[in-house]
């Protein structure tokens, strides 16, 4: 099971009703965040979820509003007695940005290591994660995220007894693991099924639409995608800018064939989102705004 916390859906500034970006997950005792923006460290402490969890951060890209929380944060990570590494996942000049960030917080009782992104498609396997990094298109390099929870397979006992695998071996090699049992090798394909249908989230956030987005996002459980303006006379202004209005969202979302979507990253002048939403689902019916603290279990689907 996934479950799926978006933190902030504010862009460019946070309001007293609207935080700014961030998305958590958990996963297997695990915490990813993906962004950081002012107010995250709130909005975690609303949620009930744990800082000392948080084993992996991604951002999307180094404007303010998506990472102006991170020294807040570490700080608060590093008083929680954290001492495993911390993975951060970003486009390239990350390791020069968070350094620079952490002037103010500079003593921390973790070590960070630094994955920098710098091909258009780039996946990093991570406890339990399959992270996909795919690029965007904004006035700085950006990028957006499908997260996946793969899953392997049914263990099949016919298989395993009509290759004379003893059955010592079995749980061994259903968790994945290699075995040399005299002059063989025993591996999990001997054993194990097709893969089965995993878990996957896309998000993607401060950009115009693309099709590798649509590409990226293929038969996502769940899609959170900006969009910034739902006024349709400000298209002008989200192609100036390079942010997307719900309409472009909702067609990415019907493109990729996404079990649904949630909008987010909006712009501070929106007021009354929902009055825009009928025309937007229109284009895609399973599409619903989303709003700070909304969260979602996702689980395994037996087909």
């Amino acid at each position: 099971m996934l479950d799926v916390c978006l933190l902030g859906t504010g862009g460019m500034m946070p309001l007293p009703y609207r935080k700014l970006t961030a998305l958590m997950t958990r996963f297997n005792g695990s915490n990813l965040l993906i962004d950081c923006g002012e107010g995250t460290q709130v909005a975690v402490k609303e949620k009930g979820w744990s800082f000392h969890d948080i084993d992996i951060i991604c951002f999307t890209h180094f404007h303010a509003d998506h990472i102006s929380g991170l020294p807040g944060l570490l700080l608060t990570m590093g008083n929680a007695e954290r001492t495993q590494p911390l993975l951060m996942i970003g486009p390239k000049g990350l390791e020069r940005v968070v350094t620079a960030l952490r002037v103010i917080a500079p003593e921390l009782p973790f070590p960070i290591r630094f994955h920098e992104l710098t091909h258009r498609e780039e996946v990093v396997r991570v406890k339990g994660y399959k992270i996909h990094a795919f690029r965007v298109q904004h006035n700085v390099a950006c990028y957006g995220y499908s997260l996946e929870i793969e899953r392997q397979g049914r263990f099949d006992v016919g298989r395993a007894v009509e290759a004379d695998i003893p059955q010592k071996f079995w749980s061994r090699l259903q968790k994945g693991e290699v075995i040399g049992d005299g002059d063989r090798t025993l591996t999990p394909d001997m054993v194990l099924g097709p893969p089965r249908r995993g878990i996957k989230v896309t998000y993607c956030t401060d950009t115009r639409p693309t099709s590798l987005i649509a590409e990226c996002a293929k038969d996502s459980d769940l899609f959170i995608c900006e969009g910034m303006y739902a006024e349709k006379d400000k298209i002008e202004k989200a192609r100036q800018y390079k942010h997307m209005t719900f309409y472009e969202a909702a067609k990415l979302a019907d493109a990729a064939g996404v079990a649904e979507m949630w909008l987010t990253h909006f712009s501070p002048s929106l007021v009354h989102a929902e009055n825009y939403m009928k025309d937007v689902k229109a284009i895609f019916p399973y599409a619903s705004l989303g709003k700070d603290g909304r969260s979602v279990e996702l689980d395994f689907i037996d087909e």
